[in-house]
């Protein structure tokens, strides 16, 4: 039988146990993770996994939406292209504060994608306090067009009202 690549997406409530549990039914019914990706967002949980499964769509969704439905999450599934092993490496990291408001992350992506940055990872979260709240930003990218560019970019958004670091990576191999 061959196998597939799957991307399998389950949301929900956080609670103990989540990670074991589904991993374990995926196990026990023969898939073989690749790359994943889980976390915790205001109190909610997602997983996002990448496997190799022999049966169909159906078929996988049917060995883990038990342990989903017990669980409480909601559960999706994909047929996708592996793509292991061709992990991109970012060249940049981009960290921005601003008085949190609606439009900030497309304000901030919009201007950064013009100025030619391939966003590989973001992750946003809210600090401060209720009354005033902060809206954080991390972005890792490749700078296709140069750090200058993105610099430049930075330095526009910063006249409406956030604060912008920009910071090379270097990955040292060997």
């Amino acid at each position: 039988m061959n196998e597939h690549w799957y991307m399998l997406t389950l949301v929900g409530r956080d609670r103990p146990g989540i990670v074991a549990r589904v991993t374990h039914a995926l196990f026990e019914g023969g898939c073989h993770l690749g790359e994943t990706s889980m976390m915790r967002l205001g109190g909610n949980f997602t997983i996002m996994m990448m496997l190799r499964y022999t049966g169909t769509t159906h078929s996988l969704e049917q060995l883990v939406a038990g342990e989903a439905e017990s669980l409480g999450l909601r559960l999706h599934v994909d047929r996708v292209e592996g793509g292991l092993h061709k992990h991109v490496e970012p060249d940049v990291r981009i960290t921005v504060y601003g008085a949190d408001r609606a439009g900030i992350v497309a304000q901030v992506t919009g201007a950064l994608a013009e100025a030619g940055l391939d966003i590989l990872d973001l992750i946003s979260d809210v600090g401060g306090t209720e009354q005033a709240p902060i809206y954080i930003l991390h972005i890792e990218g490749r700078a296709l067009e140069g750090i200058p560019a993105l610099e430049s970019a930075l330095e526009i958004v910063k006249g409406k009202g956030v604060d912008a670091q920009l910071a090379p990576v270097d990955i040292m191999v060997g």
